[in-house]
């Protein structure tokens, strides 16, 4: 559960260019990070198999795909948990904050490693290194000392949060939004046998009462590649989002009106 001890950084990164060519300043989105032929060949192959067993009806079934890709089990799918007014809000809301370049903050180094630097503009950061003195204090986790020191700092707000790998930085969360903090979407899928199923279920129920569109899943499985891949997921909408090929615009549908329909009956529009 815990991850490898690392020298504190405080500070946000951008999007990394080591790949950049030179054709501009936001590289085009490359699903999975493939660049050359033979790797989109793959990365292109593997996810029509995955579109074999997903739906691919609506935004939220993007992400129960990169669910299945990312774990490698097609019963993954439903598994995955959106929280808004219908089950592509979270993917619409995470869409509409990478095209308005809202920080990406992840709980650990892993998760941030998994960003794709490519397809955004959005400033990447981890929580893991901050608040070692609150952690010391008062004897909690330091990933969950580390979320409460950014949202201290109002990091949170506005922002896509990320937790990959710890369930106390699950719950920490949970009690900042609970407290008046506003991430524009969160992306929760901490793993693990202990508190990890609870904090995504607590979680779900605070981003619920609160209206802050939410993708999390139940069970004990999760972790830091599916965060991601969920993540880079959503820039990817952004991208097609970008070149005119999805909606994210804002639902007009009401929290109360229930899940979006999968089986065809009412009009979706993506």
């Amino acid at each position: 559960m815990s991850d490898t001890p690392e020298t504190p950084d405080a500070t946000a990164t951008t999007p990394e260019t080591a790949d950049d060519d030179g054709s501009g300043d936001r590289e085009a989105y490359a699903d999975l990070g493939a660049t050359t032929e033979a790797a989109m060949d793959i990365a292109e192959t593997s996810m029509d198999r995955v579109h074999e067993l997903v739906p691919q009806e609506t935004l939220a079934d993007r992400l129960r795909a990169k669910s299945v890709h990312a774990t490698g089990d097609p019963e993954f799918q439903h598994l995955v948990r959106f929280t808004g007014a219908d089950e592509s809000e979270p993917v619409r809301a995470g869409a509409r904050a990478v095209l308005d370049e809202r920080p990406i903050v992840t709980d650990i180094t892993m998760v941030k490693a998994g960003i794709t630097g490519r397809g955004h503009d959005c400033a990447v950061r981890k929580a893991i290194g901050n608040g070692a003195e609150l952690a010391a204090e008062t004897g909690m986790t330091r990933t969950a000392a580390a979320v409460l020191e950014l949202d201290r700092e109002g990091v949170y707000d506005d922002a896509i949060a990320v937790v990959g790998n710890a369930p106390t930085a699950a719950l920490a969360l949970a009690d900042c939004i609970e407290d008046g903090t506003r991430p524009a979407v969160v992306v929760a899928t901490p793993v693990g046998f202990v508190k990890a199923a609870d904090s995504r279920e607590r979680l779900r129920e605070v981003c619920a009462a609160h209206d802050v569109p939410a993708v999390t899943n139940v069970g004990r499985r999760g972790g830091s590649g599916l965060a991601a891949g969920l993540t880079n997921e959503l820039v990817h909408v952004a991208s097609d989002a970008r070149e005119g090929e999805v909606c994210v615009a804002t639902s007009e549908r009401s929290s109360g009106e229930g899940a979006e329909p999968r089986d065809g009956e009412g009009e979706i529009d993506l």
